[in-house]
């Protein structure tokens, strides 16, 4: 008998979990990688002696005000994105050939409930064994991941930026207002 390591293992619960729900790993893994991203940035700050005390005092709260921001706005797009299209999936209003000539042929059951939210595609499956389960399955899964990958990319490339740059904008606006400001030498006044 073969053993199998404790990376192998943890290799084969992801595929296990994630196989037929891609989507979800794509959140799931962002988020994560996003949280890391943003903790080696914070560490960086606080551990480089080259940075004063002082700078230190603003670009720690703006690395956590950009982790905050990067983490949220990745997680709700992404997982708003995801669970939108899945739901589209299961009500039937997006769906492949297969399932949609299922429909069809069974419109007396499903016609006029196609695309609605009181139709879940997943519960017909249970109740009907000839249902096209494979193909409904890899297309909603892959239709959710793709959606799920356009939403991350939206998330991290356009509405990420925008919003992060809007508050450090503001923040900055702020610590500069509370610095002391120097005093005008009385040889500079002009009267």
């Amino acid at each position: 008998m073969v053993k199998c390591s404790p990376l192998q293992k943890g290799f084969e619960w992801v595929y296990q979990n994630f196989k037929k729900n891609t989507a979800t790993m794509l959140v799931i893994t962002g988020t994560v990688g996003w949280g890391l991203s943003s903790l080696a940035q914070v560490g960086a700050v606080l551990f480089n002696p080259k940075i004063k005390k002082e700078q230190k005092g603003f670009l720690v709260p703006q690395a956590l005000l950009d982790a905050a921001v990067n983490i949220g706005c990745f997680f709700a797009i992404t997982q708003s994105a995801k669970k939108i299209i899945s739901k589209l999936a299961s009500t039937g209003k997006i769906a492949p050939d297969k399932v949609r000539t299922f429909l069809n042929k069974n419109k007396d059951l499903y016609g006029d409930k196609v695309g609605k939210l009181s139709l879940d595609l997943d519960e017909v499956i249970k109740q009907n064994p000839k249902f096209p389960k494979e193909s409904y399955y890899s297309y909603k899964n892959y239709v959710t991941t793709m959606g799920t990958l356009g939403a991350s990319i939206l998330a991290s490339n356009i509405v990420t930026p925008v919003i992060r740059n809007s508050m450090a904008s503001d923040m900055q606006k702020k610590y500069l207002n509370k610095r002391p400001q120097p005093m005008p030498s009385s040889g500079s006044m002009k009267i």
